[in-house]
């Protein structure tokens, strides 16, 4: 089974938030101490990171799971919960992250570049936080808050300075473990290459990493063959090595090689035939005499032509990163939801809308009368009660807010 896995999906989950703590101060001579519950523990976050260390998506192909460490829930004494530990997901150089729907959003691309992924819950307030004049003798304290939890869709997109784009069985292979360290499967047979290849060329002064792309054939854009499956590895990559084989089983001229591989990556992406590319013959030293070609012809086995291909090579991909500049990491950065709304769910049935109201009704314990008081007030202060009134609600109605049903009294 391959070791290389370019897609995967993810469940992150940020931990749970510890509960609040109630509790009382009973010293010796201290006969009514007052309230003295410590706060619960935040929930760890979930970062996503992309590290040079990581070559693939392989460790979420049958693990999907990941999740951080929840909060500890607080104490008496005022001693407050500890915060769980956040959890950094490694991720290859150059991951995409989209949800469920597709929507971008992140991309890594390079090393420590770090995306805010699955947010923890927040810990809940322990009995001492709700000391008032008016309430003297709290009797209840805050749950803590689930951690947020969704599924997100991982895609690898091979970050390459130049890549090798030819049919099966053109000489890719052996072309990148002639001038690299890169060891690639080579047989005599189409698509033998089934994963990506990066590999290191070192030249005179010039360094740069080449990618071995399976090989496409005609309407690889439109889901034929395999190539299809790895056009992705190629949008990264600043320079396009198009290599047309000379002595191709098929017949198929050099010419008319080019033009199908071009036709490809148009259909696909045509930004790509804006990039820089070198066009080469391979296998020049079985080629026919006769054979019309009038690119840089090298030949792998021989090694001809290959010290002129990656002088040419390091040219094209010097003058791409100086034109390219540093490239930064795209990600989305998530404001804090201000505010709240109100839908109307059907007859005498509504549902209040947004974070503030949600978390403030998911942090009590509604299972206590005192706690069911101090929400009811915090939820007017808000202005939840006149909106509600607003909308239309009357006595009686259900109002929804995140997963709890509460039933509504007009404000007096």
């Amino acid at each position: 089974m391959s070791g290389f896995v370019d897609t995967a999906q993810a469940n992150l989950k940020g931990g749970d938030g510890g509960a609040g703590c109630v509790s009382f101060r009973r010293e010796a001579h201290v006969p009514k101490g007052g309230p003295d519950g410590g706060d619960g523990g935040r929930g760890g976050d979930v970062w996503l990171q992309a590290n040079r260390n990581v070559a693939s998506l392989l460790a979420f192909r049958d693990h999907p799971h990941r999740k951080a460490g929840s909060g500890t829930h607080g104490k008496g004494q005022k001693l407050h919960g500890k915060k769980g530990g956040d959890l950094v997901v490694d991720l290859p150089e150059g991951t995409v992250v989209r949800s469920r729907d597709g929507e971008l959003l992140a991309d890594l691309l390079h090393h420590g570049d770090r995306w805010l992924a699955a947010q923890g819950g927040q810990g809940g307030r322990g009995n001492a936080r709700f000391l008032s004049n008016a309430r003297r003798a709290p009797s209840f304290a805050e749950q803590g808050e689930y951690g947020e939890e969704r599924w997100l869709q991982l895609e690898l997109k091979l970050l390459a300075d130049a890549a090798l784009v030819g049919f099966p069985n053109a000489g890719k292979s052996t072309l990148i473990s002639t001038v690299s360290a890169a060891k690639p499967k080579i047989a005599d047979y189409p698509f033998t290459t089934l994963e990506p290849h990066l590999g290191v060329v070192r030249w005179q002064d010039h360094e740069f990493v080449l990618a071995d792309i399976p090989g496409l054939i005609e309407g690889a854009a439109e889901g034929r063959g395999l190539g299809h499956q790895f056009l992705r590895h190629i949008e990264r990559a600043r320079v396009l090595v198009i290599l047309c084989d000379l002595a191709p089983m098929d017949g198929r001229s050099p010419a008319e090689q080019e033009r199908v591989l071009l036709d490809e990556l148009a259909r696909y992406r045509p930004e790509l035939l804006d990039r820089p590319r070198l066009v080469v013959g391979s296998k020049a030293d079985v080629a026919a005499p006769d054979a019309v070609f009038d690119g840089l012809r090298i030949a792998s086995v021989t090694r001809a032509g290959l010290d002129e291909f990656r002088g040419r090579l390091a040219t094209l991909i010097d003058d791409a990163r100086a034109a390219e500049g540093e490239r930064e990491p795209y990600v989305i950065l998530r404001p804090q939801e201000q505010g709240f709304s109100v839908v109307s769910e059907g007859p005498r049935t509504w549902r209040v809308q947004g974070r503030p109201a949600e978390r403030a009704v998911a942090l009590a314990d509604l299972t206590n009368p005192d706690a069911m008081a101090y929400i009811q007030q915090r939820l007017s202060r808000m202005g939840v009660e006149k909106a509600l009134a607003r909308a239309g609600a009357v006595d009686g109605d259900v109002v929804h807010i995140g997963d709890h049903e509460l039933v509504f009294e007009e404000p007096a």
